[in-house]
């Protein structure tokens, strides 16, 4: 299974040199590699990607090539390509939009539907400034493609969808437009109440520390009540004019971050019904989005066009497919059984084996065991006791890579690889937050599961010699460099990618307990939102009813009118209209004569009552 990789999504990795023959039969000389780089960084005027120091924090990438080097013996072969779409002009931006669950600005179908056109005013009126001007911005990308592209608008000017309070002069003369420099600042939300304060203010209900470094505590506390797009456009509207130390240059030591205690706790992944996590997923999107744009990040999402997949088996399924096919043995699956059953096997034989993770099996008995597993994995008749622990953690990396597509999406691949692009170390752990709730649930969820076995295994580095760094340089290339890919990039090109992937990997790993948190603010937006839609709902349910009753009225009024009408006529005509409430037959025009009695007149309603 292939995958073809748009990679102008990903601009600092297009390098234009041809790529060696030896590179795809799956040999390398990592010295020679590492000589090359640094020869074409010197021709270029700048300096190499990666250079080894004697830090004990520095990533040694020689054990990612070997283990480079290793997943090409294990996937020699002809191998089945995946073809990606890569969005055209404004499908990008319409795509945003409908994922965001704002199609009505800009599809006329849905803009009618009242229900989806009262969810996206909700939604709108609970954005902060930063994610207004995110979504402005793509409004406004879109209507330029379709004016280009001589198609009628439907959605309304941006100026008309984000109203500013009156009074306000967020939109006045001078302010420059969405994409503009100053874009940023000036931009509002219509509830306006979010507004970070400008240099020197503090921020309304809770103070944000300081986006500019000053001290240890600023550098490794981490606010979750706040906006993570207003707290970077703090920090560049602090940092005009300071030099400040770009962080992600820097020693690549991790920061001790924490959460400062909240009273209400903490709110994780898989703690909201699935409703609100439809709401979180749609405002981290934005949220993501603005805090790129407050860095001029430009990333767009490729799609898969759909092919022929497997619909059964273990290695080269779908996740989802995958999964719904082990819920149907056992209910309540989130990860795939044999992920669990790898996992459990490696723990089972013990975390202190030196080079777990790092030292690979031998690759025909792998791919032996692949075939064997396949055959007897869902039957219970695989012998276990046979499986040896290097060979087991093969197949684990092996199952990752026969993924028909990567654990971290084909859509949001480049967002990932985008993050070491953020300035600070801080900004990049909370993009990596918002990309992990991004993802979608069995994405998420196996993912989560992979990280807490790695650090069970660092745990235990003194014995098996696999550090963070080591664990990560070994993941790195398993978890991005999905097949196919390589044959689509330059030696320059993987190189640099090299230790940026070693390095998120790395932060997955290490602030897994942090990533997996569903920030304050995007919980105090989803509540607002829900409190709106209450309050809405109330006053649907009292029009409703003042309509109902209004209608009550007028056919009570109504009948009263024929009632009376109906008496009078026949009151001129000799007959008498008798009321009896008792009967089925309430009312009755009976005519007076010289021999009617109370009798008679019973026995008629009587009569009818048969």
């Amino acid at each position: 299974m292939c995958v073809c990789v748009n990679l102008t999504s990903v601009p600092h990795l297009l390098v234009p040199n041809p790529q060696p023959t030896s590179r795809r039969t799956g040999h390398y000389n990592v010295q020679n590699r590492s000589k090359n780089a640094a020869v074409a960084a010197s021709a270029a005027g700048t300096k190499p990607p990666y250079s080894r120091c004697n830090s004990q924090d520095s990533l040694d990438m020689d054990a990612y090539w070997k283990e480079v080097e290793s997943i090409g013996e294990a996937d020699a072969g002809p191998q089945e390509e995946v073809q990606l779409k890569v969005a055209d002009e404004g499908e990008h931006e319409e795509a945003w939009l409908t994922e965001a669950g704002l199609a009505t600005l800009f599809q006329e179908s849905v803009s009618e539907d009242p229900d989806a056109s009262e969810d996206s005013k909700v939604m709108l009126s609970t954005l902060t400034r930063t994610q207004a001007a995110a979504v402005e911005k793509r409004v406004e990308l879109l209507k330029q493609t379709l004016r280009k592209r001589n198609k009628q608008y439907h959605a309304p000017d941006v100026r008309e969808i984000f109203k500013s309070p009156p009074g306000s002069t967020a939109h006045s003369e001078g302010t420059q437009q969405p994409g503009g420099e100053d874009s940023e600042a000036a931009e509002r939300s219509e509830n306006g109440k979010r507004e970070v304060a400008s240099s020197g203010d503090s921020i309304a209900n809770g103070a944000c520390p300081p986006a500019v470094p000053s001290g240890p505590d600023s550098e490794t506390d981490l606010n979750l009540e706040v906006s993570f797009a207003e707290q970077a456009l703090s920090y560049r509207e602090r940092a005009k004019g300071a030099e400040i130390q770009d962080q992600s240059e820097a020693d690549d030591r991790l920061p001790n971050f924490k959460v400062p205690p909240d009273k209400t706790g903490r709110t994780k992944v898989g703690d909201l019904a699935p409703q609100d996590m439809k709401m979180v997923r749609r405002l981290v999107l934005i949220e993501m989005t603005a805090l790129y744009d407050n860095f001029k990040i430009d990333w767009k999402s490729n799609k898969v066009i759909k092919q022929k997949e497997k619909e059964s088996g273990i290695f080269g399924v779908p996740l989802a497919t995958l999964i719904e096919q082990d819920q149907r043995r056992v209910p309540g699956t989130k990860v795939p059984l044999i992920l669990q059953r790898l996992i459990s096997h490696i723990e089972e034989e013990g975390l202190d084996t030196e080079g777990l993770l790092r030292i690979p099996g031998v690759a025909i008995r792998v791919k032996g065991l692949c075939q064997e597993l396949e055959a007897k994995f869902y039957e219970g008749m695989f012998p276990w006791e046979t499986l040896k622990q290097h060979d087991a953690a093969s197949l684990l990396k092996f199952f990752i890579r026969e993924l028909p597509h990567p654990l971290l999406t084909v859509e949001y691949l480049s967002a990932f690889i985008s993050v070491l692009k953020l300035p600070t170390k801080k900004q990049q752990l909370q993009a990596l937050n918002l990309l992990v709730l991004l993802l979608p649930e069995t994405s998420r969820d196996t993912l989560k599961a992979l990280m807490e076995f790695f650090q069970r295994v660092i745990d235990h580095k003194e014995q098996n010699k696999m550090t963070l760094n080591n664990v990560a340089v070994v993941m790195a290339p398993n978890i991005f460099m999905f097949k196919g890919f390589r044959n689509k990039i330059s030696e320059q090109q993987e190189y640099s990618m090299a230790t940026g992937t070693a390095s998120i990997v790395r932060l997955l790993i290490q602030y897994q307990n942090l990533l997996w948190t569903i920030p304050k603010f995007i919980i105090n937006q989803v509540r607002e939102q829900n409190m709106e839609r209450q309050k809405q709902k109330k006053a649907g349910k009292e029009k409703g009813m003042k309509r109902l009753l209004k209608k009550m009225t007028h056919d009570r009024d109504k009948a009263d009118k024929q009632d009376r009408n109906t008496a009078e006529t026949d009151t001129s005509q000799g007959f008498i209209r008798v009321q009896a409430p008792e009967f089925s037959k309430v009312s009755m025009a009976v005519q007076l004569t010289e021999d009617l009695r109370a009798s008679d007149v019973l026995a008629r309603f009587l009569s009818q009552e048969r």
